[in-house]
């Protein structure tokens, strides 16, 4: 009765609903709860050059409308997952996007030209937020020089759709990324997590052992949403919404606000088959609402 379908590079995707990196493992793990071909993509979690061991525990902790992390990026690494991984989940018909994530440049191009011959994996999400060893472990994303560059290097060695997910530590979120979509981005997600801390008042002590972490869920959504709708008055390119997410209406609020599609995160933890029950929500609105075309929505806010 309606059309959801949304188009993000080459990339065409039967509805805008995404699982954002780290909050849905390597999709697997949540196909008892949900029929993963539903979704218009998943982006699988973090995934660098060489295995990661993460950060020391405690490295989660919930907060007031939200939660904190610093798992560290554990993962077993890129050639982990094209033998291991990719071969079990290949199969889905749907779009599977790699998070890849580095600490040099070289790091980066490296793990993107090894993604770049899977068939089944259509694009990736880079992760600019990592820290930048080479200059004193500033985030790559907090420069427009640095964002530049990296997103200059990988668009050489890939060929496939290439997402930039954008930090939202900055001063001015839109330098950063009218910078990557000079350097050849396809599309920017925004916004990663807000660096936040808890402390433990009985012990006197932070909460999580690297003493700050990403803070993500509905606790960050007005400052995402503000975020996303600065980049698409800034870009041409298509914005994939992020940040506090947990509802068919915070998800038509970032369409409204100038995103051609979202990733929910968060809100996966409290509920496996919410991506499932927003693509119905999304769905449901706009029967209500008499729009034929989900395209309708996108930008549509009314100043």
């Amino acid at each position: 009765m309606v059309d959801l379908a949304v188009k993000i590079d080459k990339l065409n995707l039967k509805n805008p609903v995404m699982t954002a990196s780290g909050t849905c493992g390597f999709g697997e793990e949540f196909s008892d709860f949900i029929d993963l071909n539903r979704l218009g993509g998943f982006i699988v979690k973090g995934t660098t050059l060489n295995p990661r061991q993460g950060n020391p525990y405690p490295r989660m902790a919930e907060t007031a409308s939200g939660m904190l992390n610093a798992v560290g990026l554990q993962n077993g690494g890129v050639e982990h997952f094209i033998h291991d991984i990719y071969p079990r989940i290949c199969d889905y018909k749907t779009n599977i996007l790699v998070n890849v994530s580095g600490s040099t440049v070289e790091d980066y191009v490296r793990v993107a030209e090894k993604l770049n011959d899977l068939e089944h994996i259509p694009g990736i999400e880079l992760n600019i937020s990592c820290p930048n060893v080479k200059e004193g472990g500033m985030a790559f994303g907090t420069s427009c020089t640095s964002a530049e560059t990296v997103v200059n290097a990988v668009r050489k060695a890939y060929n496939k759709t290439l997402v930039v997910k954008l930090s939202p530590n900055v001063t001015d979120i839109t330098e950063i990324a009218r910078a990557v979509e000079a350097a050849g981005a396809d599309s920017v997600s925004l916004i990663n997590t807000l660096l936040g801390m808890a402390i433990n008042a009985e012990k006197r002590r932070p909460v999580l052992s690297t003493v700050t972490g990403g803070l993500s869920g509905p606790c960050v959504k007005a400052i995402a949403l503000r975020m996303v709708w600065q980049v698409s008055k800034a870009v041409k390119i298509p914005i994939i919404g992020l940040g506090g997410i947990m509802n068919a209406s915070d998800a038509i609020e970032f369409l409204l606000a100038g995103a051609t599609a979202i990733q929910v995160g968060t809100a996966n933890f409290i509920d496996p088959q919410i991506t499932i029950k927003i693509i119905d929500g999304i769905e449901d609105y706009m029967i209500r609402h008499n729009i034929k075309d989900i395209r309708e929505l996108i930008g549509g806010l009314q100043m």
